[in-house]
């Protein structure tokens, strides 16, 4: 019976979603048809009527957000999602990535509701599997994210000591800082170009090259392009300016070294983990035989 209601109920809501978008179902307002023959106006933004995808998604987004939101902060998510998403170059904004993350959590939950109605589990454990299905969902996609942006900070901070080199050799062969960046942006086909072409858009929309790369530098949250940035500040004071940034890609540079080695050693400690569990085993294995004999002798005599 409960899973007679639920596709009883699941058939009703696509069944009006599907017939809003029949004409006789769900006939557009008279606003709304004259829309495009309007002088500027905007044909994206119509609507079929009160029970359409359009509408739909305009009630459900702010409350998808506003929950992913809360979700997020409660598992320990601090950062902007909307400063993630722009900082992988997402084509999706945060409203957009909130509703697809609830659906997908909403579409584990029905299938975490029909398996524990289909295999008769009990009320607690099942509950307990549906809510923890669809929380899994949830933080899946958060944890991609999340992964996602912090491997494209990992990549600045890889291909920053180049790009820093570059830029340093065509400030010092009389490029202008504005055009030395525009030359790295259409050259560059790595994280550093593809920010560095959106920073040559902030400056044509009207932004100057420090007030963009300032920009930059606060979207990204790296330690060494902090360091960079407040270089080129002085583009207009410093007369040797490609030499000191060419001191800091040496010491960018450094600093990867430093922690590409400790990546090395963390990873070749761990390589001893499973050979001091492989020699452990039968070491305890060896103890044990003698000692349960002994054990065993003793408590006969």
């Amino acid at each position: 019976m409960r899973l007679l209601l639920l596709s009883a109920l699941a058939l009703w809501i696509g069944s009006a979603l599907l017939f809003s978008q029949v004409r006789w179902f769900a006939r557009r307002p008279l606003v709304e048809r004259l829309r495009p023959y309007a002088s500027g106006a905007d044909t994206g933004s119509a609507h079929n009527g009160l029970l359409s995808v359009g509408s739909f998604r305009e009630v459900i987004a702010p409350l998808a957000s506003e929950v992913g939101g809360r979700i997020a902060s409660l598992f320990g998510v601090d950062e902007d999602l909307a400063t993630r998403l722009e900082r992988v170059h997402s084509p999706l904004d945060a409203t957009a990535f909130r509703v697809r993350q609830v659906g997908v959590a909403s579409a584990a939950f029905a299938i975490g509701t029909l398996a524990a109605l289909g295999l008769r589990l009990p009320t607690a454990f099942g509950v307990l599997f549906v809510f923890g299905l669809s929380l899994l969902a949830f933080l899946l996609i958060e944890q991609q994210l999340a992964s996602e942006s912090s491997k494209w900070q990992s990549g600045i901070f890889l291909e920053l000591p180049i790009v820093s080199e570059q830029l340093g050799m065509l400030l010092s062969a009389g490029y202008s800082l504005g055009a030395a960046l525009n030359r790295l942006a259409a050259r560059g086909k790595g994280n550093c170009g593809r920010d560095l072409a959106r920073v040559c858009g902030r400056i044509r929309q009207g932004l100057s090259e420090v007030e963009a790369l300032r920009e930059w530098a606060e979207l990204e949250r790296v330690e060494a392009l902090d360091r960079l940035v407040s270089l080129l500040r002085l583009n207009r004071e410093a007369g040797d300016l490609g030499r000191l940034i060419s001191e800091e890609a040496r010491s960018i540079r450094r600093d990867v070294h430093r922690q590409l080695i400790e990546t090395v050693e963390r990873r070749g400690q761990q390589v001893w983990i499973p050979v001091t569990v492989a020699t452990l085993v039968p070491g305890v294995i060896f103890l044990a035989i003698p000692f349960t004999e002994a054990m065993r002798l003793f408590t006969q005599s």
